[in-house]
């Protein structure tokens, strides 16, 4: 089992690569493409096939990415 840090490790963001959004481990396969398919109700086995170099720990790390860049607090008056 993967700690939380090091599941945000393997999200990367290089100037350059893909428009600087975030990715997985330097590929070019960014998070919001796993996302989307989850989304879509592709199953992680359907995409760990569809992609071979990405692991189950890798669409950890998206989900993990996307619910961190979520959590912020709510200002109410």
């Amino acid at each position: 089992m993967n700690s939380r840090s090091d599941l945000l490790t393997r999200i990367t963001q290089i100037p350059g690569q893909c428009g600087g959004r975030p990715c997985i481990r330097g590929m070019r396969i960014r998070v919001t493409d796993i996302l989307e398919m989850l989304a879509e109700n592709v199953s992680v086995t359907e995409i760990l096939e569809d992609f071979p170099d990405l692991e189950l720990a890798d669409v950890q790390a998206c989900l993990l990415f996307a619910a961190r860049r979520t959590d912020f607090p709510r200002l109410t008056a």
